[in-house]
């Protein structure tokens, strides 16, 4: 079987920008001198790199050869796994590279990003905080906090992601172990896998809301109602949905939301199914700009508006909702005292944190599979931005102004489900043409929450790969099942909400903070500030300033420390408190222990299989 001869410099040259050469090795991919005896690789003539096809010896072609259209074929003998994710030709330098999962392009992977950022928390849950803080005043512990802690992790979690990415690991446990050198480092990546897979079992919950919402607005299925004149008949359509007049009550009958949350499930499943490029990558491609779209449709709507009720209610008009998301004067109190309130910037902070999706173990993930030499920097600040343009200039424009017109300053709430699902159907049903905007609103939120809920399984799918070996199929399916029953946990303790809001609150806060100040302490000091600047640095066309290291190291892990000091003296106890006597509490807290341990084992397992790895490599 005859082999064609890659040019070496260009197949080097390749390699290395595709992050697949082994530590210690040096690209030299001229197969021209080989023995003809053993395993078979294939140059594909798409990608132009050496897959492994078949571990069998032999004569014939098999059949997944012939698929791929190779370019060229070639036997080796004496082949040895390098790394999980290359093969090294024993006694030489030549380096045969494995195929391996990858972003299709850098806006797929930014993109990406963007989606996992953008979610409910930028159209409901910030403009309920400005609102609380009234507006101007809190945009500026905001963009500090932005500044400061947002964009600095950001950078620090794709520069992490890709370097674990390069030593060939793609999950927290793994990254943890490349970046910190301690042989205990891999089980504090449980929380790279807690958060992410706890947040979804809820959040698909509401991703089925939102969707249900909107399907009720294009069929006509809401409730009259005249905005002007009083009354709170979606409150009644909320606690309905939600089941929140007791424990089990969406199981006790054919709730339509069950159905809606099945739906989602599946369709989450499906695409995770499919994979990074040709599932996450493509749906986010098309989710991200229509929600833009759908976004600044409902937003020229709103603006367009002026004063529905001059007669009545003059002062009601678009200026003056504009006034309220914006002016820095507040209504109550002197500029002076409201930047002062140190619970409006431990908020503005959290706000940040979290719309960024900084601390949820995704970034790292979706990070280690881009290039070698990708610009991370660039990628990084990329994504962020649109998030802050989503979550500034259209989720706080959108609702707050909205509100502001229709109900007054009293009617905008600075609850996130009281905001999205009862006061602004409220404002829809009062506008003209209201019930298409209203879809609109609700399908874009459904976008945005889809586009999140689908990058929070990766990280444990990454996890059982390389960890475990599962195939993808495999993990895909045995995490449904796993975050099955976490929803289904969710959807049946639906007193006032409690399931929801305690998941919400252990998983999606207090175990968000501890594992971004797991990931600053790691990445600032034991891997170190000026290694991670460096590695930020590489391929980036807009360097990091050296600084940046100085914030890693002191600024950010002090800034969270301290919010996490202030938390535990104002509402530890509290928590404490509602534990002793709130079953629903100690449920949700027993089943997030289970689920710890549950990933404390694989990650024990796994450790088990890569140091059995390494010693077969020496």
């Amino acid at each position: 079987m005859s082999a064609e001869a890659p040019d070496r410099k260009s197949r080097a040259d390749e390699a290395e920008s595709d992050q697949d050469v082994c530590e210690g090795q040096r690209p030299a991919l001229d197969l021209t001198s080989v023995p003809q005896n053993a395993k078979r690789f294939a140059a594909d003539r798409t990608t132009n790199k050496d897959v492994l096809v078949s571990a069998k010896t032999g004569g014939r072609e098999p059949t997944s050869l012939q698929a791929a259209k190779p370019r060229s074929i070639v036997t080796l003998a004496g082949i040895q796994e390098v790394s999980r994710r290359a093969y090294l030709y024993k006694g030489t330098k030549t380096i045969l590279m494995q195929n391996k999962e990858r972003w299709g392009s850098r806006i797929g992977v930014i993109l990406a990003v963007m989606g996992s950022a953008i979610g409910l928390g930028n159209f409901l849950r910030f403009p309920g905080l400005a609102a609380k803080y009234e507006g101007g005043a809190f945009m500026i512990p905001y963009f500090i906090a932005l500044l400061l802690l947002g964009l600095p992790i950001a950078w620090l979690e794709w520069s992490m992601g890709r370097y674990g990415g390069d030593k060939g690991y793609h999950s927290s446990p793994g990254i943890f172990r490349a970046l910190w050198k301690w042989k205990g480092s891999p089980y504090f990546g449980f929380l790279g896998l807690l958060v992410p897979v706890g947040i979804y079992m809820y959040y698909v919950f509401i991703e089925a809301l939102c969707l249900y919402y909107a399907f009720l607005y294009l069929t006509g299925g809401l409730p009259e109602f005249n905005a002007l004149s009083g009354g709170t008949p979606f409150k009644d359509l909320f606690a309905a949905a939600t089941g929140s007049g007791g424990d089990g009550t969406l199981f006790s009958g054919s709730h339509p939301i069950l159905f809606f949350v099945l739906v989602c499930f599946v369709l989450n499943t499906g695409i995770i199914y499919r994979g990074l490029s040709k599932g996450i990558e493509i749906v986010t491609r098309v989710a991200i700009p229509v929600l833009f779209v759908c976004a600044v449709l409902v937003l020229i709507r709103v603006l367009s508006l002026g004063a529905p009720d001059p007669v009545n209610f003059p002062e009601r008009n678009v200026l003056e909702g504009l006034g309220y998301m914006w002016n820095p004067e507040p209504r109550n109190k002197t500029f002076m005292e409201s930047l002062l309130n140190a619970e409006m910037w431990m908020e503005a902070a959290g706000q940040v944190f979290f719309s960024l999706s900084v601390g949820f173990g995704v970034i790292i993930t979706y990070s280690s599979y881009v290039r070698r030499n990708e610009d991370v920097v660039l990628s990084g600040t990329t994504s962020a931005s649109g998030n802050i343009f989503a979550e500034v200039a259209l989720g706080g424009l959108i609702t707050i102004p909205a509100a502001f017109i229709f109900l007054g300053p009293a009617g905008i709430s600075d609850s996130t489900f009281a905001l999205g699902f009862e006061t602004l159907p409220q404002v829809f049903q009062a506008m003209p043409v209201g019930n298409f905007f209203g879809f609109l609103w609700f399908f874009l939120l459904f976008l945005a929450a889809i586009t999140s809920s689908l990058s929070m399984l990766q990280p444990a799918i990454a996890f059982f790969e390389e960890g475990l070996g599962l195939e993808r199929k495999t993990s895909v399916t045995f995490l449904g099942l796993i975050t099955l029953i976490g929803t289904g946990f969710v959807a049946f303790f639906s007193m006032e909400n409690k399931g929801l809001g305690y998941m919400d609150f252990w998983v999606g806060t207090f175990a968000i903070y501890l594992l971004a100040m797991l990931q600053v302490l790691v990445g600032g000091w034991f891997f170190g500030a000026e290694k991670a600047l460096e590695e930020a640095n590489r391929g980036s066309y807009l360097k990091l300033p050296p600084w940046v290291a100085w914030i890693w190291r002191y600024v950010s892990p002090a800034f969270l420390i301290l919010i996490f000091i202030l938390w535990i003296q104002q509402e530890l106890p509290k928590k404490l408190e509602a534990l002793e006597s709130d079953v629903t509490m100690q449920l949700t807290v027993t089943f997030l222990v289970v689920l710890s341990a549950f990933f404390l084992i694989l990650i024990s397992a796994a450790l088990r299989r890569w140091r059995k790895q390494e010693k077969e490599d020496l």
